[in-house]
């Protein structure tokens, strides 16, 4: 008598790669859960245990690399010791690695629909990550200063965090420099710019970074 196979349950990450693996073979986002299920052979409960829909795990990738990114800092011990703008850089330098190594997937998914907005909509997680990350870096330096007039403001500051990543996420879609060098560059002027702007010293990183900017985009 023989004993009894039973199949292994498909995990969340397991199913996040079959999804990856999905768009990018088809070249096209699964039309439902179902279609996609019955491609990779699951069941669509089992889907269901961990995303509600489609658009669901579109969202779960994005905040699968956000998550990763802060447990690869959680393990770098020197980070603690590091400044908010250090922290701040070395933040995007990591997350951007992140992306790289699943490039082709978001830039499909970054691209897929004409509205750009709508492209966007999968980041949700993204972005109040990045905000929250970016204002407890304020409220870390704000508890150090004795002065309010030198304090900073949270929201504001969150809120250029997020524009500014999407600023550099725009220049590394279309970077084709090697090994994405201008994009290393771009991370690093504009996180200057950022915290120059908030120490109220803005003008000579603001011309450098303009400079930059324009030489990339008009040279």
């Amino acid at each position: 008598m023989t004993a009894k196979t039973t199949a292994k349950k498909p995990s969340k990450e397991n199913i996040i790669a079959a999804y990856m693996n999905f768009v990018l073979e088809q070249e096209a986002v699964p039309k439902s859960v179902f279609k996609f299920c019955k491609e990779n052979k699951i069941k669509e409960e089992e889907f269901y245990k961990f995303f509600g829909s489609v658009t669901g795990i579109q969202k779960a990738i994005w905040d699968l690399f956000l998550e990763n990114t802060m447990k690869l800092l959680s393990k770098n011990k020197e980070y603690y010791e590091f400044s908010s703008q250090d922290k701040m850089l070395t933040f995007f330098f990591t997350f951007f690695e992140m992306l790289k190594l699943n490039r082709s997937y978001v830039l499909f998914v970054l691209n897929e629909d004409k509205n750009p907005l709508k492209n966007l909509e999968q980041l949700k997680g993204v972005r109040r990550g990045i905000k929250n990350f970016a204002k407890e870096l304020i409220e870390e330096d704000n508890s150090e200063k004795s002065s309010r007039i030198t304090q900073h403001n949270p929201g504001l500051f969150s809120e250029g965090a997020w524009v500014q990543f999407l600023f550099i996420l725009k220049f590394w879609m279309e970077d084709t420099s090697a090994d994405f060098e201008k994009t290393d560059i771009a991370i690093e002027k504009s996180v200057k710019t950022i915290f120059d702007v908030f120490d109220n010293t803005p003008l000579d990183s603001i011309i450098d970074f303009g400079k930059f900017l324009f030489k990339e985009n008009f040279s």
